[in-house]
């Protein structure tokens, strides 16, 4: 689909050539490519000149004429000749071009007009004082119609500059029109992808018109969702950290506690409990990082059949307690830019999130493949489990931080809902984006796609 631009630029340009196009055909269907009025208007004023030259030729011969129309020609600039009624040339010079109009008289014709170089030629038939019939032909300016009789490659010529400055006009009055709304498209694409801090031009925002109110409150609109947002993460921030220290009192009591009383059930599930919640505290805190961050700080070059087979091993480790394992189907030779500690916690959490929800006895497979993209190639990481898979509208919410499936899942997963909401905030931070779709035949498939890196010419030999 073309753009905004596109658009009101083709609309543009389109209204003003339909426009010259109807102004043109406008004249160009009249009779002989004249406007009627314009037509009447050049026959009365050749008769008018013509009835004088031969009233000069009557009076002091051809030689008075032929001054007569030199002068007319140089005060009017209109080229005339006078013809006797057999069509020979009577006074005047240059008359040639008139041959074929004079003849049509000549043999009857009320009159004749024909185009030459912008100019029409008219030709009546005069009578003098003595009855006698003479041919007056003359060129005169049409008027609107004159563009019609000049040569063809003037006219293109014409058409071509008359098109040219009509797109330059359209084409800076679309720009002007669209760059505020182009401008804001790509704000808000940056702030989308977690740049809270962009703006919009000051240069736009002070413009007097409806786009510079709209400018104005997007700005405005901006700056309170960052003051929000950055609150919301401040305090996220500043209340998991606040709970560490009351956590370690907690175990430090704990343990006097049981070396008091000995090991009781009680105790037992008290220090999972904090475990748990020591755990959610610390996934808090990553998830408030991993916010504040927009870029990484520790880039280097992974190798992702090593990073995925160990990640593997350690979870299969763990399944294998579970009646189940985890199986890599599938491992392409692929590197990426990142930071190696991120993209294993982002691999673990998806990986982990599918051994709790597999069903036993069954695998989770792992696949690492390539695939092309519009900006060069990029690595796929997939990790499906053969659980029972999610509701279709839920498969967007489930990296939502806190957001559970108890019902849909059936299972209580003994989390706290971060997992995928990390490894999200990971794989973007990474410029790469993750995915969830439901499997045919049960389970759930989650894509973590990243931007590869090119292969070195080692790698390549």
């Amino acid at each position: 689909m073309p753009g905004l631009f596109v658009k009101i630029f083709i609309w543009f340009w389109a209204t003003v050539v339909l426009t010259c196009l109807s102004l043109v055909l406008a004249f160009a269907l009249q009779p002989h490519g004249v406007a009627s009025r314009w037509h009447s208007s050049l026959e009365d004023t050749t008769k008018y000149y013509g009835t004088a030259v031969v009233g000069v030729l009557k009076q002091s011969g051809a030689s008075a004429a032929d001054m007569f129309i030199s002068q007319l020609s140089t005060d009017t600039h209109v080229r005339a000749c006078l013809f006797d009624d057999k069509g020979l040339v009577v006074a005047g010079w240059d008359c040639s071009e008139f041959k074929g109009d004079v003849d049509r008289v000549a043999q009857g014709a009320p009159s004749a007009s024909s185009m030459h170089r912008g100019l029409a030629a008219i030709v009546i038939p005069v009578k003098g004082s003595d009855g006698h019939t003479y041919i007056y032909a003359s060129e005169l300016l049409s008027g609107p119609g004159a563009a019609f009789g000049v040569d063809l490659k003037v006219v293109l010529m014409r058409i071509s500059l008359a098109l040219t400055v009509s797109g330059l006009i359209c084409y800076f009055l679309t720009r002007y029109l669209t760059r505020p709304i182009l401008r804001l498209r790509s704000v808000s694409q940056q702030i989308s992808a977690g740049q809270l801090g962009a703006r919009a031009d000051a240069a736009l925002e002070s413009r007097r018109d409806e786009m510079g109110d709209l400018v104005r409150d997007f700005n405005s609109m901006a700056n309170t969702t960052e003051t929000l947002i950055s609150s919301q993460r401040q305090l996220l921030y500043d209340v998991s950290h606040e709970l560490r220290s009351p956590l370690a009192r907690l175990n430090v009591a704990l343990d006097l506690l049981r070396g008091r009383v000995g090991e009781v059930p009680a105790l037992n599930r008290m220090q999972i409990d904090l475990q748990r919640l020591n755990e959610t505290i610390g996934r808090l805190l990553t998830v408030a990082k991993l916010e504040a961050s927009s870029t990484l700080q520790n880039s280097a070059r992974v190798n992702l059949p090593d990073l995925v087979s160990s990640i593997a091993a350690d979870a299969d480790f763990e399944a294998q307690e579970r009646g189940s394992r985890v199986e890599v189907a599938e491992s392409a030779d692929l590197a990426v830019l990142g930071d190696p500690s991120l993209l294993r916690s982002a691999i673990e959490n998806v990986l982990r999130n599918a051994l709790r929800f597999t069903a036993p006895g069954t695998p989770v497979e792992v696949l690492l493949q390539a695939a092309p993209a519009l900006n060069g190639d990029e690595a796929i990481i997939m990790v499906r489990d053969h659980g029972p898979g999610v509701p279709p509208e839920e498969l967007i919410r489930i990296f939502k931080p806190f957001y559970r499936l108890f019902d849909s899942r059936g299972n209580d997963s003994n989390g706290a809902g971060l997992g995928l909401a990390i490894a999200d905030r990971i794989v973007r931070l990474h410029g790469g984006r993750i995915c969830a779709t439901n499997v045919d035949g049960g389970g759930l498939s989650v894509e973590i796609i990243l931007p590869r890196m090119p292969r070195t010419k080692e790698e390549g030999s």
